[in-house]
């Protein structure tokens, strides 16, 4: 992947966010995205290695669009500004927890987990957290996954989610309504020819918030 190539081309889209300016350069955007695709299929199997529940995925159904949804966003700019792809066990539409990244000029970054569950399935999440919180608290405390993505990430309420008492022993991660592990990384990472083997690693450290997060999935 061109990944140089990619953040001069993402660099120029963010100065120039038109339509005129993009046809004018569709036939690059064209490549970047071919390339971005047998990135991503590279990457699908890579995940596949350790992760069972992931199937034969179609890359360009792991991709998201460049142009943005501006109905009802006050910035009409129409494209985005970054190229980002998802691989989950049930592909990009479905609200299962899976494996994100994201590269920007701005910021490059790895992502696991439950971003913006819907109520139904943060209320399962909420429940499985409740009733097995020492084998969750043992995959958010994990050292190694720690010291890769920190502290587990997500908007939070301010108490505790109807149904639980402020003295439950996970109150703390009852009040999340996201539950991310982000691990960022730096432009020379990127263009570093191990990126693809680093991002892989750990996506596999995120492999048990991801099953954790799964199991309440409806199917």
């Amino acid at each position: 992947m061109n990944f140089k190539g990619l953040i001069k081309f993402l660099n120029a889209l963010n100065a120039n966010n038109s339509k005129d300016w993009f046809d004018q350069n569709r036939k690059e955007y064209e490549e970047l995205r071919k390339e971005w695709i047998e990135f991503v299929g590279t990457l699908i199997q890579a995940v596949q290695g350790f992760d069972s529940s992931i199937p034969m995925l179609d890359p360009k159904k792991c991709i998201f669009r460049i142009n943005k949804d501006i109905r009802f966003s006050k910035d009409k700019s129409p494209y985005k500004t970054n190229f980002g792809a998802i691989i989950t066990p049930g592909g990009k539409k479905e609200m299962f927890s899976g494996y994100y990244l994201h590269v920007d000029p701005k910021e490059i970054f790895i992502a696991g987990g439950a971003y913006q569950p819907m109520p139904e399935l943060l209320a399962a999440i909420r429940q499985e957290i409740d009733y097995n919180f020492d084998e969750f608290f043992e995959i958010v405390s994990n050292k190694k996954a720690k010291a890769l993505f920190g502290e587990l990430q997500g908007d939070k309420l301010s108490r505790p989610p109807k149904g639980y008492e402020a003295d439950n022993l996970a109150v703390a991660y009852l009040k999340h309504k996201g539950f991310i592990w982000v691990q960022n990384f730096k432009t020379n990472e990127l263009y570093d020819a191990a990126f693809l083997e680093k991002i892989t690693k750990s996506f596999e450290a995120m492999k048990p918030l991801n099953n954790f997060l799964n199991r309440c999935v409806v199917k």
